[in-house]
């Protein structure tokens, strides 16, 4: 099956600090690809990478099977859709507007939403049920509210590629679950997308591959199973977490060593015997 994305040998420095080393990555349609790793291991840079926004200073990126630099920015936005981190936001346009930005590199000449173009936006905000915001200014919301709509935006793309930079930031576990389990089910309809993930629980449960990140180069890439080991995490993060399967499915559960708790005095003790 050919690539939908590929990242070959990318490397990536801002100004003398070197960000990604010989990065290698390659996304298939109907796949779910989590980028984990440490802060500061190059995720958000790869992934602006992918998206066209930043040019490696060495290695290539092609969007099917076309290097990215020889694409125009409607060319690539009509294929790809990006939902970054933390964005500037017109805290005075609507959800309503936000969303419908989306539909900008399909727009015409004169730059007027077509039939199409509203169905795309009002189906988006369906699927991530925030059509009741759709009248609200964006500086009217909360950090989880703003989330979903621009998750609407970039759904209102009809992309074939998704690009995620921690997509449940600021959601509760209602809406991280269902944000989550919403690119699941595009994943399964042929959508390919890459995730930057912190958590590594809703990276293993929901992802079919796994890539470790870190001091930007490509440590680990397999299967949940293969990449969320005792050894490899204690090697990438420098703390020792314990892994259980998950009852569900059996994908690993990662969980905190706990506190070592010390024993109690005899001070303590007698208290607690009286």
């Amino acid at each position: 099956m050919e690539s939908v994305l590929s990242v070959d040998r990318v490397a990536f420095q801002y100004g003398d600090v070197p960000v990604l080393r010989d990065v290698s990555l390659e996304l298939l349609p109907g796949s779910f690809v989590g980028l984990v790793g440490p802060n500061g291991s190059g995720k958000t840079t790869l992934l602006r990478i992918a998206a066209g926004l930043l040019m490696p200073s060495r290695g290539s990126v092609k969007l099917r099977g076309q290097p990215m630099k020889k694409l125009g920015r409607m060319q690539v936005a009509r294929q790809l859709a990006l939902l970054p981190q933390s964005p500037n936001l017109p805290g005075a346009f609507t959800a309503w507007e936000l969303v419908l930005m989306g539909r900008t590199p399909f727009l015409g000449f004169l730059g007027r939403e077509s039939d199409r173009d509203i169905a795309a936006a009002e189906r988006a905000m369906g699927l991530v049920q925030c059509q009741h915001m759709s009248d609200r200014r964006m500086e009217e919301l909360s950090g989880g509210e703003q989330q979903r709509v621009l998750m609407a935006r970039v759904l209102a793309q009809e992309p074939e590629v998704l690009l995620l930079d921690e997509p449940t930031a600021h959601l509760d576990m209602q809406h991280q679950i269902a944000v989550i389990d919403l690119v699941a089910e595009l994943v399964e309809g042929g959508m390919a997308a890459l995730g930057v993930f912190h958590d590594l629980n809703l990276a293993a449960c929901y992802c079919d591959r796994l890539a470790v990140l870190s001091q930007g180069r490509l440590v680990a890439e397999g299967t949940p199973n293969e990449v969320l080991r005792a050894d490899t995490l204690s090697e990438v993060f420098h703390v020792d977490l314990c892994l259980a399967p998950h009852p569900r499915g059996g994908a690993p559960a990662v969980l905190p060593p706990g506190r070592r708790r010390a024993a109690p005095t005899s001070l303590a003790a007698g208290r607690k015997s009286r």
